[in-house]
């Protein structure tokens, strides 16, 4: 592990260094691109160490295992709140260090400064560490105070999904594939603010920035009293603060920690979600449909990945919108239409992806109480078509938004949309099939967490084969929608020889997804049956 921890900070160091040698090296825009940077990298860092805080300070302040011992202990609540502080502290901010300390000696290297950087470097970096610490323990003092500690576990877990598929869709919005592209703008002035990063003067990551460059270039820390003292006065400040706020919350939330979880809400919702799932089906599949939806919504770490799932949803459409067809030198009206058809093989990808993370899981999710399922009188291939049911209508509403919207986007022809559309409906059925087969061939029943199946070598093999199966689907179709497609741009008829190849080959589409359908789930089935 050190080996590897020398390797990745020389790696990062070797990087970072390469990188701010060409900003040098560039005139007029290349130190303004090394302040602005360090300003980002600072920026991000902080808001990492912030939340880093914000779980850690959850874990250490209310959840640990030895904290009744310790609260039974005659030391006193501030000794106790202290040194839960600093054990927070250095509990969440080494990984951080590691990834910063190489970019922040690539500075060094690159515009050698003088002893005063790393002096400046250590302690404020350690202050700035404080005042993160701070506001992840406050905020979570508070959020504790309001919710119990069981449900605030919970709601810190989403409010990081939000936070990443906020920056996730920031990032892409912002269009960054712009840069490269001269003509996006019209002066060097555009051009050099597009590259500025936003500029935040009341953070403390903002004050550091500034200390540090001053001595990068070479001003010997001069007029860098005030951001110094800005910076370790905020550090003091939010101590005190949070031990203001610790003798006046903090045993009262550690109260309330240890009561029992509540499901509250909802309720009706899943009712009425697994009635409607349960009226086609009998009372035996019905109670396994029943389960699967319960689970899936009762476990926060399974249906907040939808929000991830959304995001990537509205990016990939997005990323459709601002295409620059218009300047591509081939026609437009071929050019949509061949990314048209190009797309099913990505849409395809992404449901495949989709499908290893819920469906390939849904077998090894019945745990270690499989047994009670195989000591029942549900058959294995009633079991297996019953998750099958179940999973089919959301892929087919995914595959459609997909593939519908897209093609509604690139305004291509009726036929393209038609065979796109009727194409991946059919593409659906083989996924999830898939999906339910390998995951009943390679099912892990003694897991720690879900998320562990979908990475297992069935998850690899899975992904391959279902590669496999839109390769296949699209090598098959994309002669005799050429053949149509032409024929339609030219207003020509199709010779009578040529319907003898298209046929065969929409036929052949037909008979793959049919066996990728009976074929994985006979597997699966069998495999069940013989399970010990």
């Amino acid at each position: 592990m050190v080996g590897l921890g020398i390797v990745f900070w020389v790696f990062m160091f070797a990087v970072s260094s390469r990188v701010l040698g060409y900003f040098q090296s560039v005139e007029v825009i290349g130190d303004l691109l090394a302040h602005h940077l360090l300003s980002m990298v600072l920026l991000i860092f902080f808001s990492l160490l912030v939340f880093s805080h914000i779980i850690t300070a959850l874990s250490n302040l209310y959840l640990s295992t030895d904290l009744e011992l310790c609260h039974s202990s005659p030391a006193d609540l501030d000794e106790l709140f202290l040194s839960r502080f600093i054990y927070t502290i250095a509990d969440s901010s080494w990984m951080v260090i590691i990834f910063g300390l190489p970019v922040m000696m690539a500075y060094a290297y690159v515009y050698r400064p003088g002893p005063g950087y790393y002096v400046a470097l250590f302690h404020l970096g350690f202050a700035l560490i404080v005042v993160a610490a701070g506001i992840g323990v406050l905020f979570t003092m508070l959020l504790v105070n309001i919710f119990p500690a069981q449900r605030t576990r919970d709601i810190i877990m989403l409010l990081s999904i939000f936070l990443i598929v906020a920056l996730y869709l920031m990032f892409r919005f912002l269009r960054p594939e712009r840069l490269v592209d001269p003509d996006a703008f019209f002066s060097a002035m555009q051009y050099i603010s597009a590259l500025k990063a936003p500029d935040t003067p009341y953070l403390p990551s903002h004050w550091v920035t500034e200390t540090l460059w001053k001595y990068l270039r070479g001003l010997k820390g001069e007029g860098t009293l005030l951001n110094v003292m800005l910076v370790w006065s905020s550090a003091v400040a939010i101590m005190v603060v949070n031990m203001w706020t610790a003798r006046a919350i903090y045993f009262a939330g550690f109260s309330k920690s240890q009561e029992a979880r509540k499901r509250r809400g909802g309720r009706k919702l899943l009712d009425a979600l697994t009635t409607l799932a349960k009226k086609p089906l009998g009372d035996d599949l019905a109670s396994i449909i029943d389960k699967e939806i319960r689970a899936f919504f009762r476990d926060n770490t399974q249906w907040s990945q939808l929000l991830l799932l959304g995001a990537l949803v509205v990016v990939y459409l997005y990323n459709f919108s601002v295409l620059p067809l218009d300047k591509s030198p081939i026609r437009l009206e071929f050019l949509q239409n061949e990314i048209a058809f190009l797309n099913m093989g990505l849409a395809g990808f992404v449901l495949s992806a989709v499908s290893v993370r819920f469906i390939y899981p849904a077998v090894s999710s019945e745990g270690k109480a499989f047994w009670i399922l195989r000591s029942s009188p549900l058959s294995a291939k009633r079991f297996l078509w019953g998750k099958y049911a179940l999973y089919m209508p959301p892929m087919l509403l995914l595959s459609g938004v997909l593939i519908i919207a897209t093609n509604r986007l690139l305004q291509v022809t009726p036929l393209m949309m038609l065979v796109c559309s009727a194409t991946m409906f059919m593409a659906v059925f083989g996924i999830v099939a898939m999906g339910i087969g390998f995951g009943a061939l390679y099912p892990n029943f003694g897991y720690q967490n879900i998320a562990q199946v979908s990475t297992s070598f069935g998850g690899l093999m899975y992904m391959i084969f279902t590669a496999i199966f839109l390769a296949i689907i699209i090598g098959l179709e994309a002669g005799p929608v050429y053949v149509i497609f032409m024929a339609q741009a030219k207003g020509s008829s199709i010779a009578l020889w040529k319907w003898f190849l298209i046929i065969p080959s929409f036929i052949g589409v037909v008979i793959v997804n049919c066996v990728a359908v009976y074929k994985p789930m006979k597997i699966g089935t069998e495999a069940i049956e013989e399970y010990e």
